[in-house]
């Protein structure tokens, strides 16, 4: 399917943040643009926050001013309904409320021609929903940016349950014309995105919640050991808690109550408390002039006697770990055993969702340390673990000190199911597992909208994939078995695959 021709014009309803951007990033592809607002003089203030903005690159040397000039003359601000008509293809970027989006689309169908394409930037409300009162609710299609619009390159191509599949694709070659990297999603609450991010707020909340350490610990592992870009408290005080909170709560009553998507009583104590984040200057961090971010609990310094690493059996995921470690100078011996690790009176092992005190007791192995996961042991700056209530305080010292050699933080957390980068990943899975199975994306789709939408290091199907067949599997159902909650049950597709003994992409 061809894209919208250049020459065809876009209109953009809506003049906020996200349809200044959308409306930036159609006349950057080289469309006439008509910027249409309610409210008297957004759209010129549209238009010139984008001249702001833009200018700053011409300043600095990365935007030639002609350039500037020639996609600013392509905005063009207007004032009625009746301006929009000659338009091909309309995206409504208003209040998220479904009656007065209802509205809207009704009153589109009378000023536009047949053929003009009409999308909606909705992040929550059901397209299906969205075009049941439209005559022709065939031409209705979803294209969900991500703020801000020009700089993220995810676009959600969502279908409602009467779009066509003619328009869809076309809204996808149009999206991919304008530099963007766009995903097709059926028209499911909260799409991919907003539903398989859930676990990644909720695992840490969760933790949180059960004083597993504090927030900024929990951020530094997801972001040092997890290779994210954000921990979940410093991202959720960024998008604001109240509309964090607010997606999550939305999610969880459009899928009846799904105990996976269960909102946490922390963040809603601080929404309560109008502590939302940084546009109020305090949420899970305080933003106040002069204001000190805490430190994430970081071990001291441990000494151990002990020279010689142990590595019994087939390291896994740690094998880039136990790389590291040779390379710190150590000793090292192979030998057969189930894929552990032996320093001094350590015995360390990847977690397997199990909690170390439960494990130790199961494998009468009293001074088990569990490693957590993380993105790539070969660069990785700290790593967490946790200590079964058995093991020695020599045991504990051993494993810092081993951990400490190749230069890693190390940051013990009390001890939980999973621990924390290999608990918010398995969930991850799950969750996207889940929606592959429903047909809401293909599994290419739902990896690169993580990627593309969220910036995660890798989307969570092929970092499955890359961790082995079933350790996602083992992990789920362990902290299944520990919560004896249906949150954790692992996804259908998930445990096919283990018994298959494949992964998602094999």
């Amino acid at each position: 399917m061809q894209p919208l021709a250049t020459n065809t014009p876009v209109a953009i309803i809506g003049a906020g943040a996200m349809g200044s951007g959308i409306a930036q990033v159609a006349a950057q592809a080289g469309h006439q643009v008509f910027l249409l607002d309610q409210r008297e003089g957004a759209a010129e203030a549209g238009r010139q926050s984008i001249v702001q903005q833009l200018q700053r690159r011409v300043n600095k040397g990365k935007m030639e001013q002609s350039a500037l000039d020639a996609l600013i003359n392509r905005i063009t601000p207007v004032n009625e309904l009746d301006d929009l008509a000659s338009a091909g293809l309309v995206i409504e970027a208003i209040i998220e409320d479904l009656d007065i989006k209802r509205s809207l689309l009704t009153s589109l169908e009378k000023v536009c021609g047949d053929d003009t394409i009409l999308a909606t930037n909705t992040s929550s409300i059901s397209v299906t929903a969205l075009g049941a009162k439209m005559k022709h609710p065939s031409r209705l299609v979803g294209m969900h940016f991500f703020n801000p619009a020009p700089l993220m390159a995810l676009v959600e191509v969502v279908k409602g349950l009467a779009t066509s599949d003619d328009v869809a694709q076309r809204v996808y070659a149009t999206a991919a014309q304008w530099g963007k990297k766009p995903v097709t999603a059926t028209s499911t609450p909260g799409f991919i995105v907003n539903r398989v991010a859930r676990p990644f707020y909720a695992e840490s909340l969760r933790l949180l919640q059960e004083q597993t350490t504090d927030s900024a610990t929990l951020d530094a592992i997801m972001r040092e050991a997890g290779g994210f870009r954000m921990g979940a408290f410093e991202l959720t005080d960024l998008i604001g808690h109240d509309v964090n909170y607010a997606v999550t709560s939305s999610v969880f009553n459009s899928y009846y109550q799904d105990t996976r998507f269960l909102p946490s009583l922390v963040q809603k104590d601080l929404v309560d408390a109008g502590r939302l984040g940084r546009k109020t200057g305090r949420g899970f961090y305080n933003y106040a002039e002069g204001a000190q971010k805490p430190l994430p609990a970081t071990a001291e310094k441990a000494n151990s006697a002990a020279d010689t690493l142990i590595v019994e059996g087939d390291s896994g995921p740690l094998a880039p770990l136990v790389k590291r470690l040779a390379a710190s100078g150590l000793n090292i011996i192979e030998r057969d055993g189930p894929g552990r690790l032996r320093f001094g009176d350590a015995v360390l092992a990847l977690t397997d969702g199990r909690m170390a005190t439960e494990r130790a007791a199961n494998e009468a192995c009293n001074n088990l340390v569990l490693l957590d996961l993380a993105f790539d042991y070969a660069k990785t700056t700290r790593l967490a673990i946790a200590v079964a209530a058995q093991a020695s305080e020599q045991a504990r010292t051993d494993a810092c000190a081993l951990l400490q050699k190749t230069g890693l933080a190390v940051s013990q957390i009390a001890d939980r199911p999973g621990l924390v980068v290999m608990r918010t990943v398995a969930t991850l899975t799950n969750e996207a597992a889940d929606a592959a199975l429903h047909g809401v994306a293909s599994i290419d789709d739902i990896d690169l909208a993580m990627k593309a939408g969220l910036n995660y290091p890798e989307g969570p199907l092929r970092w499955s994939d890359n961790l082995g067949f079933s350790l996602v599997h083992t992990v789920l159902t362990h902290i299944q078995q520990s919560y004896g909650e249906e949150r954790y049950r692992p996804a259908l597709l998930l445990r096919q695959n283990r018994f298959a003994e494949k992964g998602f992409y094999s």
